[in-house]
């Protein structure tokens, strides 16, 4: 992104590069990439820096809006965002309408994948209710451990105190990046 400096203020902000009339002179959409940084700041074309110190994980947090400001002391134009606000993590009746919460919604997405871990063998389980063959043993050992940590899963879902804590059990381990707080569901 760059923004148009005139007068010390931004007067245009581009999102990728395209032709502009400044003064009487038209300039083609390639000095963004042809001319130096140096030429185009020579015209009052900078690149916006952006800081994302208040941008969250949208996931959780709803972000907060967008400005681009130009500080002249330093010849920067910076993109910024106000304070995210975080999502309701439990759900919320207004009026009798029940609007759902980050924990029912990550619940129902870990039983979902759950029930996907164990349908490649439901028919084994159908069979054997019907009066066929049994259900063979490692299976029955394996669907329960399925649902045993989707339960657990839903367990620390229930269990986090807020946005923050839910988030983190989803982040991975830097030292074995493939364990998260968490965990995983098995596989039959």
């Amino acid at each position: 992104m760059w923004a148009l400096i005139e007068s010390n203020s931004i007067t245009k902000t581009f999102n990728r590069p395209k032709g502009f009339t400044l003064g009487d002179i038209q300039y083609p959409a390639s000095i963004f990439t042809l001319w130096s940084q140096a030429e185009k700041e020579a015209i009052g074309l900078y690149e916006i820096v952006q800081d994302n110190s208040n941008l969250k994980n949208q996931e959780y947090y709803i972000n907060g809006a967008e400005s681009i400001t130009w500080d002249s002391g330093t010849s920067t134009a910076t993109k910024s965002f106000s304070t995210a606000t975080a999502k309701a993590i439990e759900d919320v009746t207004v009026d009798g309408v029940v609007t759902e919460g980050l924990k029912t919604n990550h619940k129902r997405t870990i039983n979902e994948q759950a029930a996907g871990n164990l349908e490649p063998t439901d028919w084994m389980v159908v069979r054997a209710a019907e009066g066929g063959t049994a259900v063979p043993s490692d299976t029955t050992t394996k669907r329960a451990a399925v649902r045993t940590k989707a339960n657990s899963m839903c367990v620390q879902i229930d269990g986090a105190a807020d946005v923050d804590a839910l988030a983190a059990l989803y982040v991975y381990n830097d030292a074995d990046p493939a364990v998260r707080p968490l965990g995983e569901l098995p596989t039959v």
